[in-house]
């Protein structure tokens, strides 16, 4: 067995709704072996998992999974829950998955749900690698296996704190984006979006952060706002650390603390020093973090620490240093031992608690008490670790949040303001937080910039507290949106054109838009990146863009195939047709799988937005079963019966009649454009681009934008370069016209060819190709469409041939022109686009129509504007319809 690829979705996609891993597996030589034929494969396989008894399988019952390996089921169907079973023992909530052919021999679709994408994909590695060992009769221990996963989730996945963040973004509908492979995030979409690096958000002062880390300076400032904080200084050097440790101890203060000027999480804390060879040693341990250290005032008291959240205490909590409580038998180590097998405590920051780790600072506060990792307490004796109270150091918490004084919560406030931070987390030391510290004797030890939340979501004793909900909505009050208007475009043919309408009419109300399609990125009118950009990751490009109001997102096949959906919803989705292209692809074989794959987009509009129909489109119309936003249809005509029961049951739909483009909801109609005052539409003689008058339209009323400005879109959306490049672009060029359209699909070819016959010409050339990774019998029937549509046909062929040899598509094309019944003289083969196309130009006769339908649009519309420039005594370059 062997994993052929592997693709993480990690939105929705043609599988599910929810983040999946694809595996294509290939069985090699058990390809239809059932595993009751695989010498003791079932039954080694259950002694290593036998907790795959659970498994329900398709008969809906646990033991259903074991039911099937009995009666024969192939390797791919056990891998997949196999790797499903290796997740939850990782302590994953994983529980969907299926296998499927391929239709190619021996290899199998894998798909299964995942929470931790890395740990995911390594669990279908060593699932395989486990299946090769059982196939060979080989023992496995399945244990390593699951640690190794576990580890990688540790490795790989966001910390508990960042966890709860996202929860509380879930909880309030807030979108979000991984920002690489830490614990940076978005959230929300465009000009609405904040970020957050695990408690740090992007309202924090980058100066603050800074103060923060700086012990010495934040000390400064807070005794400069009036904030108590221990008496001390900083120390370059062991001796001058023990210098000033001397100067302080002479003053009368009873014992120190040893800290590094720049560490976090207690690391290098030495506390309640008195001698000189203490604070050697601690300066040494302190040093190793960096060479000032703080030497101050040790202040007595209870640990406190207090999340400051803009001008609120969101959250206290008191901390116990790490600590054993005897059980008159076990040693210090082997306690410590046992309390570190607790699952609820991990390696870091992973878990709502930590491992106690036994270090320098341990040992050295043992030697202090006089004990060693070898005492033997007595049953409920306590015994403490180490002095500073950090979590990250095994301690606990307890929630105080309902005892803090107001004036304790006062100052923690100021605290944060003093030092520029937004979110802190501000330690304290008092002998009771009810009391004032002012009176009760305490203070300010630390300011954290980025302070972790878990111990207030999982205190060990107490009330739990949303901090993480206190942050969130700290970034988005109440009332403010995280999103930004956003539309998704998705069909076989019309979808560049709907969707820089859409953007059109946007641009016309002033909103700044981010437009992804097939030519490429624009924000604000403006390119930003070339090329085909119509899959998740060109999407997720505007989504990130700060300046972006409204993101208007074509949304092809091929990029929904192999990344999925960027997005978890959108206002408006609008799927313009299901015709034949790609079939025989990525296993879609039908149109209606093609239609079910489009779906998808459909499926994404939100219950409080709109799905957009095409009513004259019986595979697309009746997707409206399968949405949960309500549908506005669009119809070239208006009584149909799917238009007649929509809108009798109140619905919308955008229709032409009578020569109007028509708004219409339930009974009520409003004349919203004449056809012929459409530019695009050519007086209503291109219905394909009328159609897509009416999408575009459609889902302008669903954005809800105003009629007034959907009128004034349509009238001032042209044909030309400047509007809408490659698609039905009519010039004048003389005693000839000439059109670029980026039709490739017979659907296409046949909208365009219909709507250039009612431009009345005595002839119709046409310069046609189509990528090679269409079927042998795609490039035919796209021949005999072009055969039967024109009166002389150019074949060309792409640069990018996918794989085709030179010619090969060219030819099988010839086959498929010549099956049309068009004379052999009526047509010619040039490979080459730019050299077809003039070829075209040059042979075009008085009153010829010459529709070029290209692969690279650049090069074709500057041949046709110098052709249409040359002078021949003709009328010089128009574009009809305008610009």
């Amino acid at each position: 067995m062997e994993i052929k690829e592997m693709v993480a979705f990690e939105g929705p996609n043609v599988h599910s709704h929810y983040p999946v891993i694809q595996a294509i597996v290939d069985l090699g030589e058990f390809d239809n072996v059932p595993t009751k034929d695989i010498n003791g494969f079932n039954q080694h396989l259950l002694k290593a998992l036998p907790s795959l008894v659970e498994h329900q399988c398709s008969l809906g019952r646990p033991g259903g999974f074991v039911q099937r390996l009995n009666e024969g089921t192939l390797l791919g169907h056990a891998l997949e829950h196999t790797i499903l079973e290796l997740q939850a023992l990782a302590g994953m909530d994983a529980i969907y998955g299926k296998t499927r052919w391929t239709g190619r021999p021996g290899l199998y679709r894998i798909v299964y749900e995942y929470q931790a994408k890395e740990a995911a994909l390594e669990a279908a590695r060593l699932a395989t690698a486990m299946f090769n060992n059982l196939i060979a009769g080989r023992d496995i221990r399945v244990e390593p296996v699951v640690e190794q996963i576990k580890r990688i989730a540790a490795e790989t996945e966001p910390g508990p704190s960042t966890v709860a963040l996202l929860k509380a973004c879930r909880d309030r509908g807030i979108p979000y984006l991984r920002l690489g492979s830490g614990s940076l995030y978005q959230l929300g979409y465009g000009w609405r979006q904040k970020r957050i690096q695990a408690t740090v958000t992007g309202l924090s002062s980058c100066i603050g952060a800074d103060v923060a880390a700086d012990k010495s300076l934040t000390k400064e400032l807070l005794a400069a706002s009036g904030i108590p904080v221990p008496y001390g200084g900083t120390a370059c050097g062991e001796d001058a650390s023990w210098e000033l440790a001397r100067s302080l101890l002479a003053e009368g203060i009873p014992s120190l603390a040893v800290k590094p000027e720049c560490a976090n999480q207690g690391k290098g804390v030495s506390l309640r020093l008195v001698t000189e060879e203490e604070v050697r040693r601690a300066y040494r341990l302190a040093a190793s973090y960096g060479p000032k250290v703080v030497v101050e005032w040790y202040i007595p008291g209870r640990h406190y620490r207090l999340l400051v959240v803009g001008d609120q205490v969101a959250a206290a909590s008191e901390r116990l240093a790490a600590h054993i409580v005897g059980d008159g038998q076990g040693t210090l180590a082997e306690l410590v031992d046992q309390v570190n097998r607790d699952p609820l405590r991990g390696e870091d920051h992973e878990k709502p608690l930590t491992k106690i780790k036994i270090d320098e600072v341990v040992r050295n506060h043992l030697a202090r008490v006089g004990l060693t990792l070898n005492y033997r307490p007595a049953r409920g004796e306590v015994v403490y670790l180490r002095e500073n109270a950090n979590l990250s150091t095994g301690g606990v918490a307890i929630d105080v949040t309902n005892e803090v004084h107001p004036e304790n919560a006062l100052i923690a406030i100021r605290a944060a303001r003093a030092v520029g931070l937004d979110v802190a987390g501000i330690d304290l030391v008092a002998t009771n937080i009810a009391l004032p510290i002012t009176q009760g004797g305490g203070a300010i030890i630390e300011v954290n910039a980025c302070p972790g939340i878990r111990m207030h979501h999982h205190p060990s004793r107490g009330r739990p507290r949303d901090a993480a909900g206190a942050i969130i909505d700290h970034l988005f009050p109440k009332g403010s949106p995280s999103r930004i208007p956003l539309v998704s475009v998705t069909g076989t043919n019309g979808k560049t054109t709907v969707s820089r309408l859409i953007a059109h009419f946007l641009a016309c109300a002033g909103v700044r838009v981010g437009l992804c399609t097939t030519d490429g990125i624009s924000i604000g009118g403006q390119m930003v990146l070339k090329g085909d950009t119509t899959g998740p990751r060109s999407a997720r490009t505007v989504l990130m863009d700060p300046t972006v109001e409204a993101a208007v997102l074509e949304t092809a096949r091929g990029g929904i195939l192999r990344g999925g959906l960027s997005f978890e919803s959108c206002d408006v989705a609008v799927v313009t047709n299901v015709s034949d292209d790609h079939l025989g692809q990525d296993e879609i074989q039908s149109i209606e799988d093609l239609a079910d794959l489009k779906c998808l987009v459909a499926e994404m509009a939100r219950p409080d937005g709109y799905a957009v129909l095409n009513a004259d489109d019986p595979l697309v119309a009746q997707m409206a079963e399968r949405l949960k936003a309500p549908v506005i249809y669009f119809s070239l005509g208006h009584d149909s019966m799917v238009i007649a029961a929509h809108r009798a049951a109140g619905g919308r739909a955008m229709l032409v009649k009578n020569g109007q483009i028509i708004m219409a909801q339930g009974r009520s109609e409003q004349r919203l454009v004449a056809v012929k005052a459409v530019p695009v539409a050519l007086d209503g003689h291109c219905r394909h681009q009328l159609a897509n008058c009416l999408a575009g339209a459609a889902a302008g009323w669903g954005l809800g934008l105003e009629s007034d400005l959907l009128r004034t879109g349509l009238k001032s959306f042209g044909t030309g370069k400047n509007t809408n490049p490659g698609r039905f672009n009519l010039y004048e060029a003389g005693d000839f016209r000439v059109i670029i359209d980026y039709g490739h699909n017979p659907a296409g070819l046949r909208e365009v060819f219909s709507a250039a016959r009612e431009l009345q010409p005595s002839r119709l050339v046409g310069v046609v190709g189509l990528p090679g990774d269409r079927s042998d019998e795609a490039a035919r029937q796209l021949g005999r469409v072009a055969g039967s549509g024109l009166d002389y046909v150019y074949i060309k062929e792409d640069r990018d041939r996918r794989g085709r040899r030179l010619g090969e598509v060219a030819d099988l094309l010839l086959e498929g022109v010549l099956d049309s019944g068009i004379e052999p003289n009526q047509v010619e083969i040039i490979l080459d686009e730019v050299s077809a196309a003039e070829a075209a130009l040059e042979a075009a006769l008085p009153g010829d129509l010459v529709l070029i339908f290209y692969e690279k649009y650049e090069p074709v519309v500057d041949l046709v504007t110098r052709w249409c420039r040359k002078d021949f005594g003709r009328r010089g370059e128009r574009m009809v319809g305008g610009l």
